[in-house]
């Protein structure tokens, strides 16, 4: 500073006296020529230390005192340098300086490579590599402002408002990372890190609303780290992502249940004992799982993930009649196959009654209102088609009784039967064995019912009006 001061002392003067004398100027300039190199090599230990300066207030606060002051001396030195060109248009070799603006400059820049680097992994390394990048950032940014409101702001002049600066850099950093990390081709569970990420965990306690950055943050004045636009791309991406898989998923669950369709094996039962097939667990586990994930985001996109659910639901289950109808008549092509064939059809049938209590619980649980159940697919066109599957499987079993009873009821009030005829023992025996299968049904699918006169044999009907027969074996 010595060195600039007699410098810019003897060209000041030699301006006043003649100011057009360019060799002397140019004599005095070259005379203090190292002078300029040691201003730039200062220059760059200040830089050095901002760089550190989160680091430095921690370690050695006085060092970063000693470069603000510089950087303030400066700062006023340009000042009266700036004033006294308006009266004689002077101005020395090198000013103004500007060094406070190159200051912020330097720190802007140390703000975003930090956030910049805090991205240790990559899809192909590590597929929670966003989740990572965004705990680091996280975790970086808000200890990096506690250190700046709580020590940095000691070592600037007030005037210098360094929290606010910092802070605004820090958003403005991060506003752009996200806005990268947007561009990306992200798959469905990354923009969903992404969108949790910025909507809720920016502005929350674990973040700007800690209460150690109170009051000086304000997340009301914040804006949004990513446009109304962004967000709306996002979330499209996102839904068309989901949509697919679904129905993947779903389509993967009922091709999965129907290769247990055909084991050997009874299926599970539940704790009441009705047969039951995992199916349903899988499916509403499915919807669950996806509808959480949704309401982290907003109560908007859970909505409309129930929405899409449902409506997905519906066309599985016109999928699922059309399947249990085809496993009815291959079944029908080869009665001895499959072998459990009765007790899935049953599992099927209990499935129908589960399905409808899961969809009512799911619609309960996530809809808030009857406006909001409004937007849903109606519960009465899902409880249709669910009827009617189990309408056809209790006929389909209906009919399986009396495909193996055909030959022993034609036995009776026969000159066979009149000889000698176990059939009705069969009957009973028959009847009691697939009744005990029955019993297995949910409710409200196991009730009494009557085959239609049109079924029914008519010679046998004939036979039965004439000569009523009682068995007490039956049940």
């Amino acid at each position: 500073m010595d060195l600039e001061c007699s410098r810019d002392g003897l060209m000041y003067e030699q301006y006043r006296m003649d100011s057009g004398n360019t060799r002397d100027m140019t004599l005095i300039h070259g005379y203090f020529g190292s002078t300029q190199g040691l201003s730039d090599e200062l220059a760059k230990q200040l830089w050095m230390v901002l760089q550190r300066s989160l680091v430095t207030v921690r370690r050695d606060p006085t060092l970063l005192v000693s470069v603000v002051r510089i950087i303030e001396r400066e700062e006023k030195i340009d000042r009266r340098i700036l004033d006294r060109k308006k009266q004689t248009g002077f101005v020395p070799p090198g000013r103004p300086k500007n060094w406070k603006e190159k200051m912020f400059t330097i720190l802007e820049r140390t703000v975003t490579t930090r956030i910049e680097g805090t991205q240790a992994d990559t899809r192909e390394s590590d597929k929670m590599w966003l989740v990572r990048h965004l705990e680091i950032i996280r975790k970086y940014v808000l200890d990096d402002l506690i250190v700046a409101k709580n020590l940095m702001v000691q070592c600037f002049p007030p005037h210098y408002e360094i929290f606010k600066n910092l802070l605004n850099m820090y958003h403005q950093a991060l506003s752009t990372r996200m806005q990268d990390l947007a561009s990306e081709d992200l798959e469905a569970n990354e923009i969903v890190s992404l969108l949790t990420w910025v909507l809720n965990t920016y502005t929350s306690t674990e973040m700007m609303r800690n209460v150690e950055l109170a009051p000086e943050v304000d997340v009301g004045t914040l804006e949004p780290l990513l446009s109304p636009h962004v967000v709306s791309e996002l979330l499209d991406t996102y839904m068309s992502t989901l949509t697919s898989n679904i129905i993947a998923w779903l389509r993967k669950a009922l091709e999965t249940d129907k290769k247990d369709w055909v084991k050997e094996t009874e299926p599970e039962a539940d704790q009441d004992g009705y047969y039951q097939t995992t199916l349903p667990a899988i499916v509403f586990q499915m919807f669950e799982q996806n509808l959480q994930v949704a309401a982290q985001i907003s109560e908007d996109l859970k909505t409309k993930v129930l929405v899409l659910c449902l409506q997905q639901m519906n066309s599985f289950l016109s999928r699922y009649k059309d399947e249990a109808q085809l496993y009815k008549e291959e079944h029908l092509r080869n009665r001895q196959h499959p072998h459990c064939y009765v007790q899935y059809m049953i599992a099927i049938i209990n499935n129908c009654q589960t399905f409808k209590e899961s969809i009512v619980s799911l619609k309960r649980k996530y809809l808030k209102n009857e406006a909001e159940e409004g937007v849903s697919p109606s519960q009465p066109s899902m409880d249709g088609i669910l009827d009617a599957i189990a309408k056809e499987g209790c006929g389909g079993l209906l009919e399986e009784v009396f495909l193996d009873l055909e030959q022993h009821l034609n036995e009776l009030m026969t000159k066979k039967w009149l000889l000698g005829s176990n059939a009705v023992d069969i009957i009973c025996v028959t009847v009691e064995d697939y009744f005990n299968d029955f019993a297995k049904i949910k409710k409200p699918y196991k009730k009494p019912r009557s085959l239609p006169l049109e079924t029914q044999d008519s010679r046998l009907l004939s036979l039965a009006t004439r000569a009523p027969f009682s068995c007490t074996a039956c049940p």
